[in-house]
């Protein structure tokens, strides 16, 4: 076996099995945590249980590769600088501030709801939100998006991870085409965000801006948008700003590396190890 961005590198069948049991377990506990959130009586305003869905995923794939899982949540240990911390958390208030401003150039204003006026403490919604947002970054940026990167470059891996989480919520599928679409390039546009800003970080540095940048989004459109109600509008709005967002990142990530080319145990796999046993 090699190695590769500090994780043991196996067959290509352990690969997809691993991100397929994930996946598959993923799915189910978020049915199951939703369909049992009413009777527990935890205000979806405040946290969806369904958020850690992706957390079950990981601790089905411990169960049997402990080694392999905590390698992979560990990552490549590089912190990544206060630079890049600020560079994507001020990310998610740009896609909010972006989505906010084109909506309401479109509508001739936007609406804000004060957080006073919300049902729970404005505190307790963003400690919630940001629990809940680090029970699906565990899974899709600590857990799946490093497995996948250790057969695929940073792009394809991530865009790859950005389909599978927005596929993931599948009651927005049910709502208008241009509702889910305009979804679907959001979550695989920030998935692009995240797996550019945080390739290679590791460990609970990684995970904690995985979920602070995805707590931002989630505040920001709580309080200033109504895409959750099924309009077309904000949905596709935000994700064309998170598609601006992230075409920056990948911009600034081809300057960089030609600026700085990464030496070559850091760049992706060569495509003959994609066949590898």
């Amino acid at each position: 076996m090699a190695r590769a961005h500090g994780v043991e590198r196996v067959g290509r069948g352990g690969t997809w099995g691993a991100a397929g049991v994930f996946t598959a377990v993923a799915f189910l506990a978020a049915g199951v945590l939703g369909a049992v959130q009413p009777a527990t009586g935890v205000p979806t305003e405040v946290v969806q249980l369904t958020q850690f869905g992706p957390a079950a995923g990981v601790g089905a794939i411990a169960l049997y590769r402990w080694r392999r899982t905590r390698e992979l949540l560990r990552g490549g240990g590089r912190r990544g600088g206060g630079g890049r911390a600020v560079a994507l958390l001020g990310s998610a208030a740009l896609i909010v501030a972006l989505t906010v401003g084109a909506y309401g150039t479109l509508r001739g204003g936007v609406g804000f709801t004060p957080p006073g006026s919300l049902h729970h403490p404005i505190a307790l919604i963003a400690a919630a939100q940001l629990a809940g947002a680090c029970g699906e970054e565990i899974g899709w940026r600590c857990f799946l998006q490093p497995l996948l990167r250790t057969r695929f470059g940073t792009l394809a891996s991530s865009v790859t991870v950005g389909v599978v989480w927005g596929a993931w919520h599948v009651p927005v599928f049910a709502r208008a085409p241009a509702y889910a679409a305009g979804f679907l390039v959001a979550t695989v546009a920030m998935s692009v965000v995240l797996g550019v800003a945080l390739d290679r970080t590791g460990g609970p540095y990684r995970l904690l801006l995985a979920g602070g940048f995805h707590t931002l989004v989630n505040l920001g459109l709580l309080l200033f948008l109504d895409e959750e109600s099924g309009a077309v509008t904000p949905m596709l709005c935000f994700g064309l700003s998170c598609l601006v967002v992230a075409l920056a990142w990948v911009r600034g990530r081809r300057r960089a590396s030609v600026v700085a080319p990464a030496p070559a145990s850091e760049t992706a796999p060569a495509p003959t190890t994609l066949h590898g046993t």
